[in-house]
Formats: C-alpha cells, structure tokens, sequence
C-alpha cells in the first residue's frame, strides 16, 4: 500500500508499485500514449510526480538502452500497472526498472480524476509513502518539504566535469543508437548541462555537431574564450528541472556570452534563460505543457508539427520587442519559438528531439548548423 497526499488536502490510498519510501514533489501530469520510460528518466522531471493519462502502462518493460539519463522522476502514478510485459528490447519489468532508480510506482488511483484536479488548481506540490499512512502527519511532511522552486535541482542533474557525448540517433535497422564517428571533421559545440535529455544530444550530433559537455556553472569568460580560440563553434543551452527565475548565477553568465555574440541554440529551460538574460521574465502557467502531443505552429511555413513537450514556465509576449516569434501553441496560444534580432540565437520550448514524441520538429537542429555556418 501507499498512501498520497496533496497540498489541497486530497488524501488517497493506492498500491504501490515501484520503488519504498517517503517522496514530497510537484504533481503534473502526462499526455504521452507512449514513451514511459524516456518521460520517467527525463531529468526535466527531477523533483516531480507524474500522473500518466494513458490509463495503461507497465506493457512494453522497460531495457537497458532507452534512457535519457542517469536521472529520474520522484514517481509516477497509473490507473493500471502491468506486470506482465511484451517487447523484444525488454530487459525487465516497469516495476524492476523503477526499483532500481528510486522511483516510486502509484498505481490503483482515479488518474482521470487527479487530472482534472491538476486541471482545476494547476501543479499541487504531493507526499507519497510506503511507509507513513497518516493523514495528518503526512500534511506535516509536506508542509516542510522545500517549494520545487526552492530546490536545487540543475546542479544535482548537471554533468561535474567537462564530458563528451558518444552516441547519435537511433537507427531502426539495427535497433540501437548508432555511435559517434570521431573520425569525421564535425563543428564543435559547448552544451551547457542543465539537465540535457540523452536524445537530444543524440540530435544534436546526428546533424555533424560534436557535443562537448559543460557543467551548468561554467564561467562566460571560459567558454568566449573557447570560441575565441576556434575550439567550439557556438553553445546550446539545454533543457533541465525546476523554476528558471531561481538560476540567478547561470543568468549573469548568459548575459555575457549573448554580449559576445556567440551563436546560441535553447531547448525549453535554456529557452527560457535567454529570454530572462535578455530581460524579460519567465512566468508560471497554471499546469504547463507536458506530453508528446501538442500541436506547435510555425509562423514562417505556417505547418501544424505534433510535438513533445515538458514545461512550466513560459516567455512573455514582450519578447516580441527583441525577437521574431517563429512557433506558437495552439493549445493556448503562448510562445513555443524565438529568433532574435539582436544576436545569433534562436530558441524553441517544445521538444524538438521528439522522445518521446513525432519526428516533425528535427529540422530545427539543421536551422542551428545553418546559423552556426553564418560564424
């Protein structure tokens, strides 16, 4: 058994199928029909409780290949777990996989009734135990857990040293992710680590990029002078957890490498921190964006793509000031892409390395090549 509890006072018993313990964290909830795993080791989630709408899950196991990090969710909830699971690539169940990271497995619960709640309140920050089944001292636990807005989460995702990245896409002929070749001349990169997904440096060097890995903290000065070198081409700023107003540090530098006119690429939270350096906050929606089906217009072709998606926060529409607006939501009409004016960057919210999630967002990393040919 384990037992809920949300900061709307909603209490709930379910069963258990993951990890033991006693976990505090943000609830939101999930869209994706597919994907479980990749969702459940996005880094992006660190700090949070997912609640999947596809009823079922737990059906194709889980391997050894597929994650996108090393990180994990705090837990996840279901309608319904199974066991039993069917998949060639399958090296164990759902249950064994989230055993071994940590991660707690709720599933017997009203997920459709917990979305609607999520719906009506927005994010609810959640306690979960295997252990503690009281009401009231669970209410106690989470009223000392720290706000996901207050906690650390890029620095505990972040890579601690200088890495390079040794995969590219994957290839359905051989099912596996096809290696990087070292051997091809290729533009190198700086990634800032805040908490990049796997797969999107897979993209990332799918496209004749070499992926050179920087911890989040990593000074301006160190990576212009890089660029000054010759030894990287330009940076890309990924994706990675929690509220970007609290990366006050990592804003400052951001600042000085946009002054520096360095060509730059942001995913989701590094989208986010350009516009934030450039002066204009980030604000909260009410239950964000999260699945791999969100409909994203391009403004300049005008096409419809079906994106991934993995967000809170937003850009303001003041970043029309300084920017050309290049894709928006149709869900709610808020800023999905950017190109500055005033300096080589583009940016986009949505997942463009679609895992999970469809293919018709990859060409933005073509665009990056593209501006990073111009330097």
């Amino acid at each position: 058994m384990i037992s809920l509890y949300l900061e709307n006072g909603l209490f709930l018993q379910a069963q258990s199928f993951g990890a033991s313990g006693t976990q505090a964290g943000e609830l939101v909830f999930n869209t994706s029909m597919s994907g479980y795993q990749e969702v459940i080791s996005d880094p992006s989630y660190k700090g949070q409780f997912v609640v999947f709408s596809m009823p079922e899950i737990g059906v194709v196991g889980a391997n050894s290949k597929d994650d996108e990090s090393f990180f994990s969710c705090t837990g996840i909830l279901a309608r319904h777990y199974n066991e039993f699971f069917s998949n060639s690539r399958a090296d164990f169940s759902l249950s064994a996989y989230l055993k071994e990271r940590g991660v707690l497995g709720i599933c017997g619960v009203d997920t459709r009734s917990l979305i609607k709640t999520l719906r009506h309140h927005g994010c609810l920050m959640m306690v979960a135990s295997t252990i503690e089944h009281d009401k009231n001292k669970l209410e106690e636990i989470l009223k000392n857990a720290p706000k996901i807005s207050h906690s650390p989460l890029v620095s505990s995702v972040s890579t601690p040293k200088i890495t390079t990245h040794q995969r590219t896409a994957f290839d359905f002929k051989t099912l596996d992710y096809k290696p990087f070749d070292e051997k091809i001349s290729h533009k190198i990169i700086a990634v800032l680590d805040f908490g990049a997904k796997g797969n999107i440096l897979n993209e990332l060097q799918n496209v004749g990029l070499k992926a050179l890995i920087y911890p989040h903290h990593t000074k301006a000065s160190e990576l212009i002078k890089a660029y000054e070198k010759k030894e990287i081409s330009g940076i890309f700023l990924s994706n990675g957890p929690g509220d970007p107003l609290s990366l006050q540090q990592e804003i400052e530098e951001i600042k000085q490498l946009i002054d520096a006119k360095i060509p730059m690429f942001g995913i989701c939270l590094g989208h986010q921190l350009l516009s934030i350096a450039q002066g204009y906050p980030t604000y909260k929606l009410k239950f964000g964006h999260h699945g791999s089906n969100h409909p994203v217009k391009n403004l300049k072709t005008n096409a419809v793509e079906i994106t991934a998606q993995n967000h809170n926060y937003c850009i303001p529409e003041e970043i029309e000031e300084i920017a050309v607006i290049t894709h928006r939501n149709l869900f709610d009409n808020t800023i999905e892409g950017v190109r500055y004016k005033n300096a080589p960057i583009i940016s986009v919210q949505h997942h463009p390395e679609s895992s999970p999630g469809p293919k018709e967002s990859h060409y933005i990393f073509k665009e990056f090549v593209e501006l990073l040919k111009g330097f």
